[in-house]
């Protein structure tokens, strides 16, 4: 029977493997709602080096880095976060760069 519970540990390792191994350093999939929900959070693995380019945010989120660390940009300033924080986006441009292998959460409000 599906209690709803997810192993976060297990799909971190899966995907941190998976984002090793491809070409462009990443993986992720869906942990809660799509594209059409109000809310959704996907489960972020990149392999060291690997980066996610300046983009817009279409709605309020978070970052909660699982594991590693990575270097969050925004408006010309740089952040540093490693695991156990949890950042709020900014509704800015914005993109990151992982410092070493790691696992994060993306969690997304639409506007």
């Amino acid at each position: 029977m599906d209690d709803g519970a997810i192993d976060l540990n297990a799909l971190a390792r899966h995907h941190l493997a998976a984002a090793r191994a491809s070409s462009h350093g990443r993986s992720s999939t869906k942990l809660v709602g799509d594209h059409t929900a109000l809310m959704r959070s996907n489960l972020i693995a990149l392999a060291a080096g690997a980066a996610l380019q300046d983009h817009e945010s279409p709605g309020e989120a978070t970052l909660t880095v699982l594991e590693g660390s990575v270097e969050f940009r925004s408006e010309g300033s740089e952040l540093r976060l490693t695991a156990g924080h949890l950042l709020v986006i900014p509704g800015t441009r914005h993109g990151l760069t992982a410092l070493e292998d790691a696992v994060m959460i993306l969690t997304v409000a639409k506007r």
